[in-house]
Protein backbone atom coordinates (compact mmCIF):
# COMPACT_ATOMS: atom_id res chain seq x y z
CA UNK A 1 0.00 0.00 0.00
CA UNK A 2 2.82 2.37 0.63
CA UNK A 3 4.62 2.06 -2.46
CA UNK A 4 1.64 2.89 -4.23
CA UNK A 5 0.82 6.01 -2.23
CA UNK A 6 4.62 6.85 -3.18
CA UNK A 7 5.08 9.18 -5.41
CA UNK A 8 6.98 8.52 -8.88
CA UNK A 9 9.76 10.31 -9.46
CA UNK A 10 10.01 13.20 -11.73
CA UNK A 11 12.88 12.41 -14.31
CA UNK A 12 14.99 15.50 -15.01
CA UNK A 13 15.84 15.31 -19.17
CA UNK A 14 18.46 18.39 -20.29
CA UNK A 15 17.25 18.80 -23.72
CA UNK A 16 19.96 19.93 -26.17
CA UNK A 17 19.48 21.09 -29.54
CA UNK A 18 21.89 21.98 -32.20
CA UNK A 19 21.12 24.75 -34.03
CA UNK A 20 21.09 27.78 -32.79
CA UNK A 21 18.14 29.68 -34.88
CA UNK A 22 15.30 30.89 -32.61
CA UNK A 23 12.77 29.55 -35.45
CA UNK A 24 14.74 26.57 -35.94
CA UNK A 25 12.35 23.66 -36.46
CA UNK A 26 14.65 21.60 -34.19
CA UNK A 27 14.38 23.76 -31.19
CA UNK A 28 10.45 23.44 -32.13
CA UNK A 29 10.65 19.51 -31.59
CA UNK A 30 12.29 20.83 -28.17
CA UNK A 31 9.43 22.81 -27.23
CA UNK A 32 6.59 20.62 -28.27
CA UNK A 33 8.53 18.15 -25.84
CA UNK A 34 8.07 20.69 -23.10
CA UNK A 35 4.62 21.21 -23.80
CA UNK A 36 3.44 17.11 -24.19
CA UNK A 37 5.71 17.36 -20.46
CA UNK A 38 3.70 20.52 -19.23
CA UNK A 39 0.11 19.76 -20.35
CA UNK A 40 0.53 16.15 -18.69
CA UNK A 41 0.44 14.09 -22.36
CA UNK A 42 3.47 12.91 -20.76
CA UNK A 43 4.18 12.70 -16.62
CA UNK A 44 7.02 11.64 -14.36
CA UNK A 45 9.48 13.67 -16.79
CA UNK A 46 10.98 17.28 -16.98
CA UNK A 47 12.58 18.79 -19.59
CA UNK A 48 15.02 21.71 -19.29
CA UNK A 49 16.12 23.57 -22.56
CA UNK A 50 20.07 24.36 -22.39
CA UNK A 51 21.08 26.77 -24.14
CA UNK A 52 24.83 26.20 -25.56
CA UNK A 53 24.88 29.27 -27.73
CA UNK A 54 26.90 30.95 -24.45
CA UNK A 55 29.90 27.98 -24.98
CA UNK A 56 33.14 29.26 -26.58
CA UNK A 57 34.68 26.96 -29.24
CA UNK A 58 36.68 24.21 -28.22
CA UNK A 59 40.17 25.16 -26.96
CA UNK A 60 42.31 23.80 -23.74
CA UNK A 61 44.28 26.63 -23.97
CA UNK A 62 41.06 28.03 -21.96
CA UNK A 63 41.44 26.25 -19.19
CA UNK A 64 43.22 27.70 -16.88
CA UNK A 65 45.09 26.26 -13.17
CA UNK A 66 42.66 23.32 -14.13
CA UNK A 67 39.38 25.13 -13.92
CA UNK A 68 37.10 26.05 -17.10
CA UNK A 69 35.71 28.98 -18.59
CA UNK A 70 32.39 30.17 -16.34
CA UNK A 71 29.42 29.20 -19.10
CA UNK A 72 31.34 25.88 -19.79
CA UNK A 73 31.14 25.34 -15.89
CA UNK A 74 27.93 26.38 -15.84
CA UNK A 75 26.90 23.85 -18.84
CA UNK A 76 28.72 20.94 -17.40
CA UNK A 77 26.86 21.37 -14.00
CA UNK A 78 23.70 21.21 -15.99
CA UNK A 79 24.14 18.11 -17.97
CA UNK A 80 25.59 16.83 -14.96
CA UNK A 81 22.78 17.14 -12.43
CA UNK A 82 20.32 15.99 -15.85
CA UNK A 83 18.94 12.38 -15.43
CA UNK A 84 18.56 11.43 -19.40
CA UNK A 85 19.07 13.92 -22.19
CA UNK A 86 17.27 14.88 -25.57
CA UNK A 87 19.03 16.19 -28.69
CA UNK A 88 17.24 17.97 -31.46
CA UNK A 89 20.09 17.24 -34.22
CA UNK A 90 19.56 19.50 -37.50
CA UNK A 91 21.61 17.64 -40.31
CA UNK A 92 24.66 19.73 -41.69
CA UNK A 93 26.53 18.06 -44.58
CA UNK A 94 25.73 14.49 -43.23
CA UNK A 95 26.94 15.41 -39.69
CA UNK A 96 25.87 16.99 -36.64
CA UNK A 97 26.20 21.22 -36.35
CA UNK A 98 29.14 22.60 -35.39
CA UNK A 99 27.56 24.03 -31.79
CA UNK A 100 26.28 20.44 -31.28
CA UNK A 101 29.88 18.86 -31.46
CA UNK A 102 31.24 22.13 -29.68
CA UNK A 103 28.83 21.18 -26.51
CA UNK A 104 29.09 17.39 -26.62
CA UNK A 105 33.13 18.21 -26.59
CA UNK A 106 33.44 20.35 -24.05
CA UNK A 107 31.03 17.83 -21.44
CA UNK A 108 33.04 14.85 -22.61
CA UNK A 109 36.26 16.92 -20.96
CA UNK A 110 37.87 15.23 -17.96
CA UNK A 111 35.30 14.02 -16.27
CA UNK A 112 33.06 13.05 -19.16
CA UNK A 113 29.70 14.19 -17.70
CA UNK A 114 27.67 12.29 -20.13
CA UNK A 115 28.18 9.20 -19.16
CA UNK A 116 26.41 6.16 -17.94
CA UNK A 117 23.27 8.53 -18.60
CA UNK A 118 20.35 8.00 -21.12
CA UNK A 119 19.49 9.66 -24.56
CA UNK A 120 17.30 10.20 -27.40
CA UNK A 121 17.23 11.99 -30.51
CA UNK A 122 14.76 13.63 -32.72
CA UNK A 123 15.31 15.84 -35.56
CA UNK A 124 13.95 17.53 -38.46
CA UNK A 125 14.79 18.69 -42.03
CA UNK A 126 14.81 17.93 -45.57
CA UNK A 127 15.30 14.26 -47.31
CA UNK A 128 15.59 11.56 -45.01
CA UNK A 129 14.89 14.50 -41.79
CA UNK A 130 17.95 14.95 -40.42
CA UNK A 131 18.53 11.50 -39.93
CA UNK A 132 21.95 10.96 -40.69
CA UNK A 133 22.90 13.57 -37.77
CA UNK A 134 21.45 10.63 -35.55
CA UNK A 135 24.14 8.54 -36.63
CA UNK A 136 26.96 10.55 -36.60
CA UNK A 137 25.73 11.68 -33.00
CA UNK A 138 25.21 7.88 -31.96
CA UNK A 139 28.72 7.10 -33.06
CA UNK A 140 30.10 9.97 -30.56
CA UNK A 141 27.44 8.36 -27.58
CA UNK A 142 29.85 4.81 -28.11
CA UNK A 143 32.93 6.60 -26.62
CA UNK A 144 31.04 8.96 -24.37
CA UNK A 145 29.50 6.18 -22.36
CA UNK A 146 25.94 7.22 -23.88
CA UNK A 147 23.27 4.95 -23.98
CA UNK A 148 20.40 6.00 -26.68
CA UNK A 149 16.92 4.82 -27.15
CA UNK A 150 17.07 2.13 -29.97
CA UNK A 151 13.36 3.35 -31.19
CA UNK A 152 11.45 4.73 -31.39
CA UNK A 153 13.05 6.92 -33.90
CA UNK A 154 12.15 10.40 -34.70
CA UNK A 155 12.99 11.72 -38.04
CA UNK A 156 10.53 14.52 -39.83
CA UNK A 157 10.71 15.81 -43.06
CA UNK A 158 9.91 19.43 -42.18
CA UNK A 159 9.63 20.58 -45.93
CA UNK A 160 6.98 18.47 -47.31
CA UNK A 161 3.20 19.89 -47.89
CA UNK A 162 1.04 19.74 -45.39
CA UNK A 163 3.22 22.02 -43.02
CA UNK A 164 4.31 20.26 -40.20
CA UNK A 165 5.63 23.65 -38.44
CA UNK A 166 4.11 27.06 -38.49
CA UNK A 167 6.09 30.80 -39.67
CA UNK A 168 7.89 30.54 -36.02
CA UNK A 169 8.72 26.89 -35.89
CA UNK A 170 6.39 25.38 -33.91
CA UNK A 171 5.28 22.04 -34.75
CA UNK A 172 1.43 21.92 -35.18
CA UNK A 173 1.46 18.40 -36.89
CA UNK A 174 -0.71 16.37 -34.95
CA UNK A 175 0.88 13.02 -36.02
CA UNK A 176 4.54 13.90 -35.46
CA UNK A 177 3.25 14.88 -31.90
CA UNK A 178 2.14 11.42 -30.80
CA UNK A 179 5.55 10.49 -32.46
CA UNK A 180 7.20 12.69 -30.15
CA UNK A 181 5.23 11.80 -27.14
CA UNK A 182 6.11 7.91 -28.00
CA UNK A 183 9.84 9.26 -27.81
CA UNK A 184 9.87 10.61 -24.30
CA UNK A 185 8.03 7.48 -23.31
CA UNK A 186 10.43 5.49 -24.44
CA UNK A 187 13.58 7.61 -22.89
CA UNK A 188 11.53 7.89 -19.98
CA UNK A 189 11.12 4.36 -19.56
CA UNK A 190 14.77 3.17 -20.34
CA UNK A 191 16.05 5.85 -18.32
CA UNK A 192 14.22 4.03 -15.10
CA UNK A 193 15.66 1.34 -15.79
CA UNK A 194 18.61 2.44 -16.09
CA UNK A 195 18.72 4.27 -12.86
CA UNK A 196 16.71 1.41 -10.85
CA UNK A 197 14.10 3.63 -10.27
Amino acid sequence: MESALSPKPIINVAAICGSLRKASYNRGLIRSAIDLTTNQSVTGMSINYIDISPLPMLNTDLEIHGKYPQSVTTFRDQILQSDCFLFASPEYNYSVTAPLKNAIDWASRPPNVWADKAAAIVSAGGGFGGGRSQYVLRQSGVYLDLHFINKPEFFLNAFESPPTFDDEGNLIDLEAKERLKSVLNALKAFTLRLNNK
